[in-house]
């Protein structure tokens, strides 16, 4: 069977939920028997989002080989439970950098680069790799930003391309619109997305499905307007009002019939019938009333909470499985060194500190994990939070007051943290950090093994800094245990306090391993204490 290309495009306003959508259909579709794989085309020229600030783009989401990548992947691989890897992500940038590089290099022979044909080649390339590397029988692409965007034109160019390249019928164009709703007249207004849908034809790209968002229900009058106006089917002009649960989206994709309408329309053949009696029973544990407990989360871009998405679901994917609802306290770390929110900590029943990178708030976390530590609350460290746990126990279990990392005072006696050896030479920022899975062994007899299960993992990482061993033997002493090692022992991987109840931290990011019915074991553990402790 030739593979099959799903188009995701976006009209009216951007973080319209393309790539929620593109995830829910993936799954219907994998319920379904097929092999699926989604791609995230972002216009923008920044190489990855690897460098970007969080409040600029969100949470970086690393894969399994060490691609930096769009949040969205998030989105991808916990709604469809897939591993992707670094060719299901690729910007503008990266593709640039790739035609310039062979220009340089003379591979045109002096010919004059354009964006057609040399750019799109280059975007056709990468999309093709998808299948290529997966084997998958339906690719899911989607391209970020709006229909508009002068940026996103290369990429709109490309999948018009290809659709008569790989052949019309096995391309299938979705476009997710806006409906604004007018208060002061009670209206959801279709103009916009009659507008957006113009703009996409204008570039020879004619949708064959709108799905069309929105806050408030949208009737059949509104629906067969979309249908008659930008010339699509109405059974192919699907309302889709902001769930209540994030994770009930597929469920009303399927109920809506969009599965089966691509199945028809495609000319697929599934091997299996959908089976949603696991996903129903995860959305109806979601709806149900449950037990609250309260967890602080101490962190440096808590304005823009995508910056924390994924740490964010895997809180929700854990309290599910301990039957609680987590109530997240946001908490601007800088605040604390202030004076200010800690009415938020200390009515916390956990306090998680997330990762983050440069000095700002760094004293604030710091004094978040003093508080837990000495205040015996289920604390649960990632990346940097791991680090600031370290230094705190340095500076007030083992009495060095000089204690810090050397990212934050290079000038410190006392290093707990430093530069790992193979970084010291590196000049470029982007994309050269310890990054992707790497092997885990537990200690015996620790909470991390508990809450595990078992005595060796992988996990995926993101950083550039890592315990210092210099310091190992003083921690061991003074109550530290570091549960988690490389398999060569010269890396700490997860650390915790023995006279705690749980206060464990990690150097890698388990968050990007969490799923909605598989919670990670480290923060199903800090959610268990925290209702224990409750």
């Amino acid at each position: 069977m030739a593979t099959k290309y799903l188009f995701f495009t976006g009209g009216v306003v951007s973080s319209v939920g393309k790539g929620v959508t593109a995830a829910a259909i993936g799954l219907t579709l994998k319920e379904r028997g097929f092999k699926v794989a989604v791609q995230k085309l972002d216009p923008y020229i920044n190489v990855d989002p690897g460098t970007m600030s969080p409040y600029q783009h969100g949470e970086v989401y690393v894969l399994d080989d060490g691609a930096e990548t769009d949040l969205d992947l998030g989105h991808y691989e916990r709604f469809i439970d897939i591993r992707l890897s670094r060719v299901s992500n690729f910007t503008a940038g990266q593709v640039y950098a790739e035609i310039i590089q062979k220009e340089r290099k003379g591979d045109f022979l002096g010919g004059t680069i354009q964006v057609i044909p040399h750019i799109t080649n280059e975007i056709k390339r990468r999309v093709g790799l998808v299948a290529k590397t997966t084997g998958a029988e339906i690719v899911l692409v989607e391209v970020g930003g709006t229909v508009g965007d002068i940026e996103s034109q290369p990429f709109l160019e490309t999948l018009r391309q290809l659709r008569n390249e790989v052949g019309r019928e096995n391309v299938f164009f979705i476009h997710v619109t806006w409906l604004p709703h007018i208060g002061a007249t009670g209206e959801l207004k279709t103009k916009p997305t009659q507008h957006s849908v113009a703009a996409l034809r204008s570039i020879g790209i004619s949708p064959n499905m709108i799905i069309a968002r929105s806050d408030f229900p949208v009737d059949n009058s509104l629906t067969d307007k979309i249908a008659l106006f930008c010339d699509v089917e109405k059974e192919a002009v699907v309302p889709m009002v902001t769930a209540e649960v994030l994770y009930e989206i597929p469920l009303l994709i399927e109920k809506a019939g969009v599965p089966d309408f691509l199945v028809e329309k495609l000319n697929l053949k599934p091997t299996q019938k959908p089976d949603w009696k696991k996903w129903k029973k995860l959305v109806d544990s979601v709806k149900k009333p449950r037990p609250k407990v309260k967890v602080a989360l101490v962190g440096k871009y808590v304005e823009l909470q995508d910056a924390y998405m994924s740490v964010r679901e895997a809180l929700k994917h854990a309290a599910l499985a301990a039957g609680v609802e987590v109530e997240i306290g946001w908490v601007h770390a800088s605040d604390l060194e202030k004076d200010k929110s800690w009415d938020i900590v200390q009515s916390a029943d956990a306090i998680l500190v997330p990762g983050g990178f440069g000095s700002r708030g760094i004293e604030g976390k710091i004094l978040a994990a003093r508080y837990a530590r000495e205040k015996k609350i289920p604390y649960l460290g990632l990346c940097l939070g791991m680090q600031t746990m370290c230094i705190e126990f340095a500076r007030n279990v083992i009495g060095q007051e000089d204690a810090n990392s050397s990212e934050f005072d290079r000038s410190s006696e006392y290093p707990v943290i430093d530069l790992m050896h193979d970084q010291r030479a590196i000049s470029d920022m982007g994309g050269t950090m310890r990054l992707g899975l790497y092997p885990c062994e537990l200690k015996k007899g620790s909470k991390a093994a508990a809450a595990y299960g078992e005595s060796k993992v992988d996990e995926r990482h993101r950083h550039r800094f890592e315990f210092n061993n210099a310091y190992r033997e003083d921690f061991e002493k003074a109550g530290m245990v570091f549960s988690g090692l490389s398999p060569d022992g010269k890396l700490v991987e997860i650390a915790e306090i023995a006279e705690h109840p749980y206060m464990v931290a990690s150097q890698f990011h388990p968050e990007f391993l969490s799923r909605p019915n598989r919670p990670h074991p480290l923060f199903l553990g800090l959610v268990k204490a925290a209702k224990e402790r409750r």
